[in-house]
């Protein structure tokens, strides 16, 4: 949860980047890091592991405004991405504000990213957290390769949707990144679905990168109210 620290007049957010092994959380925060101002950031911090490392620095963004007169301070996190070191990655999620998948998009890969989206779902459940409740958003990242799934078979897999209870949510929403498809649709079922946003990145390079940290942050500041 969101601390509120009355003197510097800042509300502290953490987010969470979650993923299957060198899929490119690390990347992710790496190019934030480089890319932000230094005077509005924290130390980047390293906590290696054998095999690799779990990130975490916080930053002061100029450009989002402020929730009733206090500034937003982002602190990002990723987690571990191998299974053996579940305990840290639950560690980590604890007091989560929003949280970012990075799936890795090659067709090896879609396994683990569904072992890792339902760690996810798993972790958060023990927490007594609804991943469908607070802000998440899902990266869909490597897509220069060319081993890479296409994006309607990586959404089936890992962010095919949670069943919509609320008749006045019940209307279909577009999806403003990729036309055609919806964020809130009606199964032929009849049943209606809420998926989560997605992004597609090539976090090497950059792109992407800030367009799914945006998205997250500005569902955790609508979240603040």
């Amino acid at each position: 949860m969101s601390m509120i620290n009355y003197a510097s007049r800042e509300i502290n957010c953490k987010l969470v980047y979650y993923g299957p092994g060198l899929g490119g959380k690390t990347t992710n925060l790496e190019h934030v890091f480089g890319r932000v101002n230094p005077a509005s950031r924290g130390k980047l911090i390293s906590l290696a592991t054998e095999t690799e490392r779990t990130l975490f620095f916080d930053f002061l963004p100029v450009d989002l405004g402020t929730v009733r007169g206090f500034k937003t301070r982002f602190h990002l996190y990723t987690v571990p991405g191998q299974v053996y070191y579940n305990a840290s990655r639950k560690l980590i999620l604890k007091g989560v504000d929003g949280v970012v998948f990075v799936a890795d998009s090659q067709l090896e890969r879609l396994e683990a990213n569904v072992e890792s989206m339902q760690n996810l779902y798993d972790n958060m459940g023990e927490y007594g957290y609804d991943l469908t409740k607070i802000p998440f958003v899902v990266q869909f990242n490597k897509r220069d390769l060319p081993n890479a799934s296409p994006v309607k078979e990586l959404q089936a897999a890992l962010n095919p949707g949670w069943p919509v209870a609320d008749s006045d949510k019940q209307t279909p929403v577009p999806d403003p990144v990729f036309p055609g498809d919806f964020l809130v649709r009606q199964l032929p079922t009849g049943e209606w679905v809420e998926r989560a946003p997605a992004r597609e990145a090539v976090a090497i390079t950059g792109d992407g990168v800030f367009e799914t940290l945006k998205a997250v942050s500005k569902l955790v500041l609508k979240s603040l109210g």
